[in-house]
């Protein structure tokens, strides 16, 4: 027995601690303080995805297509790295058509 209280002093000592500590602090303490440590296993890989998230959407954002040649850049240059066109364009979304050149007008007509 005494073998095993010097080889485990570590376990005696926290089983110590803990024994002390439940009835001075309270069962809830301990359950409240479990729960908070499975509450960040779970949410901790939530936030990284969601930082990942937000860091693929802000590259996707800064990536520019010529309308020239179809090369992609990254970044803010001014002209293409291919073809040398201007990609102000693309960045200043100019490339939006307006609703008046895609609206079909329709003319009714009485059938008889």
């Amino acid at each position: 027995m005494h073998y095993f209280l010097r080889a485990n002093k570590n376990l005696l000592t926290y089983s110590l601690i803990i024994l002390l500590c439940i009835p001075i602090l309270g069962i809830n303490f301990f359950i409240s303080i479990l729960g908070n440590i499975l509450l960040l296993i779970f949410l901790i890989p939530l936030l990284l995805l969601l930082i990942i998230f937000i860091g693929f959407n802000f590259y996707k954002s800064k990536i520019n297509t010529c309308k020239n040649c179809g090369a992609v850049s990254v970044g803010l240059s001014e002209t293409c790295i291919n073809c040398g066109a201007s990609l102000e364009d693309i960045r200043k979304g100019n490339n939006l058509q307006k609703p008046s050149e895609s609206t079909i007008e329709v003319k009714a007509e009485e059938i008889k």
